[in-house]
């Protein structure tokens, strides 16, 4: 036997049969299968980390602004929550932001970051938006009613597909 065939051969994975007693021996596939759903583990935990860390960023955020940006900006990240719960929260420029395959797709942009005279909802261009030739990324925001949470829901379902 080669040294490499060797080498394969030890480092074969050896199980007991249950019924037989006889020693198993997993297949190639099934011991990559094995090392494939391991990896799914492993990201599927640190894909639940960052959504945990981003959700702490993004209400530590929102608690930072005065209160009635607060107000909507706890609104906002509750309807994206609600219409869009495949986007991560993370912060963006200090700002609450949401993102799908590390590319943010909306953000909420107060009005002190900029000491502007109306909060900002933005949406990037991941966002699939899109609508003819021209069509609107950032809507201005004084207040949220019903009406708005409405647009707001409509927006975030069509920027997500």
């Amino acid at each position: 036997m080669s040294p490499v065939a060797s080498k394969v051969a030890k480092k074969t994975t050896r199980v007991a049969a249950p019924s037989s007693g006889k020693a198993a021996t997993f297949s190639a596939e099934e011991k990559a299968a094995m090392k494939a759903y391991a990896q799914e583990l492993k990201a599927q935990a640190r894909a639940d980390r960052t959504r945990q860390d981003g959700e702490r960023e993004v209400l530590a955020a929102i608690a930072r602004m005065a209160a009635s940006d607060r107000a909507m900006a706890e609104r906002v990240h509750a309807l994206v929550k609600a219409h869009a719960p495949l986007l991560v929260p993370r912060t963006w420029y200090g700002m609450p932001a949401y993102s799908s395959d590390d590319r943010v797709v909306c953000f909420f942009k107060d009005a002190q970051k900029f000491k502007d005279r109306y909060a900002t909802l933005g949406f990037n261009d991941s966002a699939a938006l899109d609508d003819g030739a021209m069509w609107p990324t950032a809507f201005a925001l004084k207040a949220i009613d019903a009406a708005v949470e409405k647009r707001i829901a409509a927006l975030l379902k069509k920027a997500v597909g």
